[in-house]
């Protein structure tokens, strides 16, 4: 019943610091949605930034095994191509599109925020990992925007003519362009 309610927790404050933004939401507010006394909050997140840790570790946990699995590879077509199929992967499992999407509407409140500096960073290693020594400069950033086109490619939804799927494959196209420049 605990993690039914943490989870529950976590889902109406990802939902309210997307709508309102991060620092416009308060755990009252989180409290009332959910239907429980800020106390009852308390007794599973102190504050909004543990709620967003909780939200980020998941991601970050996956992140992390990526970028450990990517340094015992040799740094080939083959395994940049892999790397960006299983990141493309992880993007679009579970509630991590949502927790993108918070993070990117929030950047400038949580810019600070440790959980987060952990997964830029970590983000960065990985980037890092696609590139053999005496990469170039035009392959190193290259390769970095071939993660980052995965991103891009989930906040252009709004795109009416254009389905998910439709999506996800034009942003793995571009993506895999860039891999190879």
């Amino acid at each position: 019943m605990r993690e039914d309610t943490r989870t529950r927790i976590q889902q109406i404050a990802l939902r309210l610091f997307t709508e309102q933004g991060y620092e416009a939401t308060s755990l009252r507010e989180i409290a009332e949605e959910l239907g429980v006394t800020k106390a009852a909050l308390y007794y599973h997140f102190r504050t909004k930034d543990d709620i967003v840790a909780s939200l980020v570790e998941l991601r970050l946990a996956e992140v992390q095994e990526l970028l450990d699995w990517a340094r015992g590879r040799p740094k080939t077509p083959e395994m940049r191509r892999e790397l960006l199929d299983r990141y493309a992967r992880d993007l679009t499992e579970s509630r991590h599109p949502q927790v993108l999407g918070f993070l990117e509407r929030n950047q400038t409140a949580l810019r600070d925020h440790p959980t987060v500096a952990r997964m830029r960073e970590t983000v960065l290693a990985l980037t890092a990992e696609m590139n053999e020594p005496g990469a170039t400069p035009t392959e190193r950033i290259s390769r970095s925007l071939a993660l980052f086109a995965l991103h891009a490619g989930k906040w252009m939804t709004a795109m009416d003519d254009l389905s998910e799927d439709e999506i996800g494959k034009a942003s793995m196209e571009v993506a895999t362009r860039l891999l190879e420049p």
